[in-house]
C-alpha cells in the first residue's frame, strides 16, 4: 500500500482493511446467513437456524485455534453472549420481533445462533482495540461507565413496563464521554476521533447489517412489511448497546484506557 498509493490514501485503505479484519467473526457470520438464505431447501436434514449455530460454534473454535482470538477476548465474547441471549430471550417473548423459521437448536422461540450475533460486537470491540493498538483517554471513572452500561441494559426492558429513558441516556454518552478520545494507529501514524462519534459511526454499520438480517427473513419485527427498511430508531439503540458492549469489554480488560489527557499510553487505569 505504501509502495503504490499516495500516503493518504494509502491510511485509509489499510484503516478499511484493518476494520474488515477486526470484524472477521461478524462478516464470516453475516456472510453464512446471506448464502444459507439463498441456498437452504426445507427438505434438508438440518434446519437453516441449525446450521448458523453449528457455523458459529465451529468458526469460535477455529478463531482460537488459529490464535486469531485470544482466550481474554474469548472471555469478553462470552460475557457478551450471554447478556445478548438474555435480552433475545426476553425481547422475543415480549413481541418486539420474531424467528419465523423452525430449528432444533432453539430456546423459547429464541435460535442459539443469536446470541453469537451480539458476541460478534463484543469480538470486533476487542479485536479492533488489538488490531488499531486503540487507548481511550481520557476516559472517565470506571465505575461510571459500569453504571452507565448497567442503567442502558435494564432500559432495554423496563422500558416495556417503565417511561422510555434512552434520551437521558443518549445525553449521559455524550456528557461522560465527550472529552474521551479513541486514539489508533495506521502505518505507525497515531490517529483520533471523540468517542461518540466513534460509536455512532459503529452503529451506522450494525442498523446496515440488520437490514440484510431482516431482508433475508432470519429475524423479522413486530409490524415490518417485507422489504421494508429496519426503523432508524433501532440506530439509536445501537448506539446505547455499544456502550454496553465496551463496559463488557473492560470487566475483562482494561489495558486500553487511560486517564491521562495528553498521553494515552501512561497511567492507564
Amino acid at each position: 500500500m505504501r509502495a503504490r498509493l499516495p500516503h493518504g490514501l494509502a491510511s485509509f485503505v489499510m484503516f478499511v482493511l484493518k476494520q474488515g479484519w477486526a470484524c472477521l467473526f461478524g462478516g464470516l457470520l453475516l456472510i453464512a446467513i446471506l448464502v444459507t438464505r439463498a441456498i437452504w431447501q426445507p427438505d434438508w436434514p438440518i434446519q437453516r437456524y441449525d446450521a448458523l449455530f453449528l457455523f458459529a460454534i465451529l468458526t469460535q473454535a477455529v478463531f482460537l485455534w488459529a490464535k486469531l482470538e485470544t482466550w481474554s477476548e474469548a472471555r469478553v465474547i462470552l460475557l457478551f453472549h450471554l447478556t445478548g441471549t438474555a435480552m433475545e430471550l426476553f425481547k422475543v417473548s415480549a413481541g418486539s420481533w420474531s424467528y419465523p423459521e423452525p430449528g432444533l437448536f432453539k430456546l423459547m422461540g429464541v435460535p442459539l445462533f443469536s446470541g453469537f450475533m451480539y458476541a460478534s460486537v463484543g469480538s470486533y470491540i476487542a479485536r479492533a482495540i488489538r488490531v488499531f493498538d486503540m487507548r481511550f483517554a481520557p476516559y472517565p471513572p470506571i465505575w461510571m461507565t459500569f453504571v452507565l452500561g448497567v442503567a442502558i441494559y435494564i432500559n432495554f426492558f423496563a422500558h416495556h413496563f417503565l417511561p422510555d429513558i434512552r434520551i437521558a441516556l443518549f445525553i449521559a454518552t455524550v456528557v461522560l464521554f465527550a472529552r474521551t478520545r479513541v486514539w489508533f494507529r495506521i502505518d505507525g501514524s497515531a490517529y483520533w476521533m471523540p468517542m461518540p462519534i466513534s460509536a455512532f459511526l459503529a452503529a451506522g454499520f450494525l442498523w446496515i447489517a440488520e437490514n440484510i438480517g431482516t431482508a433475508t427473513g432470519t429475524w423479522i419485527y413486530s409490524g415490518q412489511i417485507p422489504g421494508e427498511m429496519v426503523n432508524f430508531a433501532k440506530l439509536g439503540s445501537w448506539y446505547l448497546l455499544l456502550y454496553v458492549a465496551f463496559a463488557t469489554v473492560t470487566v475483562v480488560s482494561r489495558e486500553a484506557l487511560s486517564r491521562d489527557p495528553l498521553d494515552p499510553r501512561r497511567k492507564r487505569l
